[in-house]
């Protein structure tokens, strides 16, 4: 945890009811179970998947827009720090993997701050050896909120744009179900062969263009009712690119902030209405070098914070 980043207003007067996060974060240790940051500062999976670079600093960048929130919940907040990937890529996602599998077996809610969408993968791991640790057959749903299915095949390198076809892979390996759905998919950003292999994976998506919470929690109800665990992943380039032009591929069209909050907060319904646990979840793509006004920091923050209020 840098104690450099975590820094913003305070306002004493109000007492404990006025704190923020930056008020509240304290490093990663063996503290009562809470909510813990993780990052994976990379952006070598955009440059291998032909991206603009810079999500590396993202994890730093959301953490700044992070601490002047307020503090409105009472579960521990930590910050874990971050794993690099400067020219490795595997060995950063395996070493998110474990620091990951390592904060859930602690009975803590892990948030990922990415970075390139290999964070991906890197979470899929880090659930999945986490649930080998009590039952390895359990049913582990992924629900993407993204203009991409991320579906590609690793040729040779493993990419930002890989990361659910190597889950889906893993999935095959191990004669495991591959529960994978998807929110907001443009149709202008994926090719045929991509819609391929999305039907022969028997994914479920909504397009960008049929977005609405009906449909949404439609698909989600049906994907969490037969997992027994969720991991969400929000890449940002699902947003407007007026919303967040700090991506690696800024959206045409994209879905609204708002529309994904609704949906965020209908899952962490679902899963409790259905018993599935909401393990983790993820932002994907944060580029500070390319974040105008600091929007997109802005917005994930706002997504991260979301996702605390809607789990209760």
């Amino acid at each position: 945890m840098n104690p450099d980043i975590w820094q913003g207003r305070v306002d004493a007067e109000d007492g404990a009811a006025g704190r923020r996060w930056h008020q509240v974060v304290r490093p990663f240790d063996q503290g009562p179970p809470g909510t813990c940051l993780l990052g994976l500062a990379s952006d070598r999976g955009v440059a291998l998947n032909q991206g603009r670079v810079g999500a590396a600093d993202g994890p730093a960048a959301l953490r700044r827009a992070l601490a002047n929130l307020p503090a409105h919940g009472e579960r521990p907040l930590y910050d874990a720090g971050d794993l690099r990937a400067d020219t490795d890529l595997a060995a950063a996602q395996s070493g998110y993997a474990e620091a990951g599998s390592k904060i859930l077996a602690q009975g803590h809610f892990l948030i990922g701050l990415g970075g390139g969408h290999e964070i991906g993968w890197a979470s899929f791991q880090a659930a999945r050896r986490y649930l080998a640790l009590s039952d390895p057959g359990r049913r582990l749903g992924i629900l993407n909120f993204d203009a991409h299915f991320d579906l590609r095949r690793p040729s040779p390198h493993a990419s930002s744009g890989t990361p659910f076809f190597q889950a889906a892979e893993w999935c095959r390996e191990h004669d495991l179900p591959f529960d994978y759905a998807c929110i907001g998919i443009s149709e202008a950003a994926n090719t045929r062969a991509l819609f391929a292999t999305a039907a022969e994976l028997s994914v479920e998506f909504l397009r960008d263009r049929d977005c609405d919470l009906p449909a949404a929690e439609s698909l989600i109800t049906r994907l969490v009712e037969r997992v027994d665990a969720l991991y969400v992943t929000v890449c940002l380039d699902v947003l407007p690119a007026a919303v967040a032009p700090g991506v690696s591929a800024p959206a045409a069209l994209g879905i609204s902030p708002a529309f994904v909050i609704d949906c965020l907060h209908a899952a962490a319904r679902i899963c409790r209405d259905s018993g599935c646990r909401w393990l983790l979840a993820d932002i994907a793509e944060l580029n500070p070098a390319h974040d105008l006004d600091g929007r997109t920091a802005r917005t994930a923050a706002r997504l991260v914070w979301e996702i605390e209020q809607a789990r209760g």
